[in-house]
């Protein structure tokens, strides 16, 4: 996965007030973590993290205060009605490290014939992998599956230097048959209630 690089500003204000006066410079309050050091509170310039969070589990690399930091977002905070980045928090990895992540799950091929619906129980799948090299999805063929097949966790393949961190015998996947929907009850010339046939 390719590095992203970012700038951040250091940030000394706190509270509603200063995160207002961030935004509205275009820029994202956010908190870096990790390796056990005390949290660094920064801005970001937001256009350009919200370009980079396009990708799930961008490798992102900072320069605070003259210091390369590599991170990757953990938590992301949008406006509920704008949709907007309003925060971030950001989690310091190193280069070999393994971390725990969630990566998307993506289908190809056709169910059996037949009225058949696949349901996805979960769209994500927690792996372990090296921190600069984490997947940025799995791709599962869901080709001849029929009514009441499922795909466990464990039934998936992931990608090279990743595996399996959740429940292996988690459900992802499940075929349901389709329900027929009940015809409408013939009411017309139906005698009303009291009256006599």
């Amino acid at each position: 996965m390719a590095e992203i690089k970012l700038a951040a500003q250091a940030r000394n204000e706190f509270g509603k007030g200063a995160a207002r006066r961030a935004r509205r410079a275009s820029l994202v309050p956010a908190v870096v973590y990790g390796h056990g050091a005390e949290p660094v509170h920064i801005n970001l310039p937001g256009h350009e993290l919200q370009l980079a969070l396009r990708t799930s589990n961008v490798l992102i690399g900072l320069q605070i205060d003259g210091k390369d930091a590599l991170v990757i977002p953990k938590a992301v905070q949008r406006n509920a009605i704008k949709g907007n980045i309003e925060h971030v928090d950001l989690l310091t990895v190193k280069s070999g490290e393994k971390v725990n992540v969630e990566i998307a799950v993506h289908v190809e091929g056709d169910l059996a014939p037949g009225a058949n619906l696949l349901e996805y129980v979960q769209n994500t799948l927690l792996v372990e992998a090296e921190a600069t090299h984490i997947p940025e999805s799995v791709t599962v063929s869901i080709a001849g599956l029929d009514a009441g097949d499922s795909i466990l966790a464990k039934d998936i393949s992931l990608p090279k230097g990743s595996v399996l961190a959740g429940d292996e015998d988690a459900i992802v996947l499940q075929i349901v048959a389709a329900q027929a929907e009940e015809p409408a009850a013939d009411t017309e010339g139906a005698p009303a209630e009291g009256a006599e046939a």
